[in-house]
């Protein structure tokens, strides 16, 4: 009987034994790392910028100068700081930039030559966007302040600071990680300053379509 417990112990033991190295010889089963998934891009956040183009528009002297409508047109360039906020496909943004400009334009008048010029631009807008990913088209308006400088030949320059309005649109696509660009028209609206002769005043609009650079954080 001794006998016969000692071998059973023997056989199971063996068994063990066996199913240990068999368990230790079949390779572990791999596990595949999960796949990465690029989060979704948002346009929430603040950014700043370079912006530049051209602007093109018209401006008249009245009465008693009474010039009619001439041109005025020329380039422009300057920085921009914003915020976005992202909700769902809806992108609501504040803008501001600040441009040197050289929009200018003459005409021939009475004294001999009557010209409007506009040195500086500043806007703050409102943007409304919808975002397509890393595209975005948007409309825009809000405030303009700028300078306008009049001069007419044998009188002292005039020089008056306007606050008016502007509106427009535009497309901002994000190019590569913080950086986009974008695309934009701006119609401005100045509206009127005094000339250097008594009782006349010069009427100053533009179209501006520019280009902008942006970096986001």
């Amino acid at each position: 009987m001794k006998k016969l417990l000692l071998a059973s112990a023997a056989v199971l033991a063996l068994g063990a034994t066996a199913a240990s190295a068999a368990d230790i010889s079949r390779p572990m089963p791999y596990k595949a790392p999960p796949a990465y998934v690029e989060p979704p891009f948002s346009w929430t956040g603040f950014y700043v910028g370079l912006n530049g183009g051209w602007g093109w528009g018209s401006s008249d002297f009245s009465a008693p100068l009474s010039t009619g409508a001439f041109d005025v047109n020329g380039g422009l360039i300057g920085g921009t700081a914003g915020y976005n906020w992202q909700m769902g496909s809806a992108v609501f943004g504040l803008e501001g930039d600040i441009d040197w400009s050289d929009i200018d334009g003459s005409v021939a008048c009475a004294p001999g030559l009557c010209e409007t010029r506009n040195s500086w631009l500043g806007t703050f807008r409102g943007r409304l966007g919808y975002a397509m990913g890393r595209f975005m088209p948007y409309v825009t308006g809000g405030l303009a302040v700028g300078d306008i400088k009049t001069s007419v030949t044998g009188f002292p320059d005039s020089t008056q600071t306007n606050a008016g309005w502007t509106v427009g649109a535009g497309l901002e696509a994000n190019v590569t990680g913080p950086l986009s660009v974008k695309i934009e028209y701006l119609y401005v609206d100045l509206g009127h300053a005094d000339s250097p002769v008594a009782g006349a005043d010069s009427k100053f609009d533009t179209s501006i379509v520019r280009a902008g650079l942006n970096y986001h954080f």
